[in-house]
């Protein structure tokens, strides 16, 4: 008697099983997450650098014969990363590099948070900002060195050498 009750919910079991296989369709696959690297953010407001800063530039440039500038930096890294830079080299974000609108290429670069007094040594080998307000643009590498990384942009102190 047991195989003739089998038998006749057989379709039953199937039924189930069918409803089942179609529900766990709609849930498999493999989800992919996405971590967000933190981006610059542009257009917040310039800061202003005090008469006091100013004027020890000045007394700075003066003494030393260096070229020294203060304002901001913000920092560029996977969307151009591996593409050409305007020295003509391709660019790493991983690299110790950064991009200033007028010191030539291959200058030598000794950059302060003014924020938490981290330095880092950088070389010039692209271009940029392009935003207002900025003076530099460095690697990622760079901003992660100079503590600024996953805030995006901080006051600094440029000094060539």
């Amino acid at each position: 008697m047991e195989k003739q009750s089998w038998i006749k919910s057989r379709p039953m079991h199937f039924a189930v099983l069918g409803v089942l296989f179609l529900s766990m369709t709609g849930c498999g696959g493999f989800k992919v997450v996405r971590i967000p690297i933190p981006i610059p953010t542009f257009g917040i407001g310039e800061q202003k650098t005090a008469k006091k800063d100013v004027e020890s530039v000045d007394q700075q440039i003066q003494k030393s014969g260096k070229r020294v500038e203060i304002g901001q930096a913000s920092w560029y890294g996977r969307k151009f990363h591996g593409k050409r830079t305007a020295s003509g080299e391709k660019y790493s974000m991983y690299a110790m590099t950064a991009a200033h609108p007028t010191l030539p290429f291959d200058t030598k670069v000794k950059i302060t948070n003014l924020d938490n007094g981290k330095t880092a040594y950088v070389r010039i080998n692209d271009r940029g900002p392009f935003v207002k307000g900025r003076i530099i643009d460095v690697s990622r590498a760079a901003a992660r060195k100079l503590g600024f990384e996953l805030k995006g942009i901080a006051q600094v102190k440029i000094e060539t050498l």
